[in-house]
């Protein structure tokens, strides 16, 4: 384990995404989007993810000089094509229309298509929050060619991680953001337990049969995830699938290559709404504090330290790591290393 300051990480993700081929504008937004990840703790959506984005730009599945476009829209909606760019761009991009199409029209539905991975969700619900706005993101439409999560009481996999983010503004307080997969853990920490010869918690893959596993290598030989909180989290899942892929109509704008076989017919809807419809803006910062303060107010259980509201074990572990530095496992940061090396990229070390 190594410590990296965030103001070394990023022009550093930077370099190497550029050595890659990526146009300053999108690595500007995608370093700054991968760092900020780290330092909120979502390690699974920060820099291990540099040497992927290179291979899927030599690929052809990433377009790193595109930029996002809109396709259709009214007062309300709007369709985003990130012309396949990187997935962070594009969804900062949708996210943007959706916030200012509700400032005047008080909600707005957005949706993007054709674009590569886009991180981690919570960030653009956070993005909606510092507008005073209310947010949903759903995600789905992930591997449909080789789907990786199976359906509650079957055993073959049809579906996939299928992300879900919420943020709520709360006044003067921290806002309340819930960002999670709908499966019990990511992909990346699958290859990250079979890199490092770990067992997964239980509960969390299946083997080829249909039977629990916790060895990450029955995921890789046929097996797949599951969703989280059984039918209930299985039943999430299918909302994602359906707001994500199947209401934006992200299958009719797939292209051969283009975003690999994870993100070739991923859809993403985004819905945004102002605070103040049904009651005056102050009001509800006011009722929102004072949910926020009376549920950290709560005894902690035997075992915890505090009770959190959503949220805030992301913004605590930002001011913690902005002081103290990231870590980043030695593997992640050997991956960080060989790929700035072999594009050329000088760094500190």
């Amino acid at each position: 384990m190594i410590l990296k300051a965030a103001d070394e990480l990023e022009p550093l993700t930077k370099a190497i995404l550029c050595a890659g081929g990526t146009d300053e504008r999108n690595a500007d937004v995608v370093a700054e989007h991968l760092v900020l990840a780290n330092l909120s703790g979502v390690d699974t959506h920060g820099v291990w993810h540099i040497s992927g984005y290179v291979d899927a730009i030599r690929d052809g599945h990433l377009v790193p000089t595109a930029w996002p476009k809109v396709v259709k829209q009214t007062p309300t909606s709007a369709l985003i094509s990130g012309n396949w760019t990187f997935g962070q761009t594009a969804a900062r991009k949708a996210m943007e229309v959706a916030i200012e199409k509700a400032k005047s029209q008080n909600i707005a539905i957005v949706s993007l298509v054709q674009s590569h991975h886009i991180g981690r969700l919570g960030h653009y619900a956070e993005l909606a929050a510092a507008e005073g706005m209310i947010s949903m993101v759903w995600g789905g439409g992930y591997c449909r060619e080789s789907p990786r999560t199976v359906p509650f009481g079957g055993r073959k996999a049809i579906l996939d991680t299928n992300p879900i983010a919420m943020g709520f503004p709360a006044g003067d307080d921290s806002p309340m953001i819930l960002d999670f997969a709908t499966t019990t853990l990511s992909g990346v920490k699958v290859i990250n337990a079979q890199r490092r010869g770990q067992n997964l918690p239980p509960g969390c893959i299946v083997d080829k049969d249909g039977n629990p596993s916790i060895d990450p290598n029955d995921f890789t030989n046929g097996g797949a995830f599951v969703a989280f909180g059984a039918h209930k989290g299985y039943a999430l899942m299918m909302a994602a699938e359906f707001f994500g892929r199947i209401f934006s109509g992200s299958d009719g704008y797939a292209e051969s290559e283009r975003g690999g076989p994870i993100f070739g017919r991923q859809g993403v809807t985004m819905a945004v709404c102002r605070t103040d419809l049904f009651q005056p803006s102050p009001q509800y910062s006011q009722n929102a504090m004072a949910m926020e303060r009376s549920i950290r107010s709560i005894p902690p259980a035997p075992g915890f330290d505090q009770v959190l509201v959503p949220g805030d074990k992301e913004a605590q572990t930002r001011i913690k790591r902005r002081r103290e530095g990231i870590p980043i496992d030695d593997d992640v940061w050997q991956s960080v290393v060989e790929v700035a090396e072999r594009l050329g990229v000088q760094w500190a070390g």
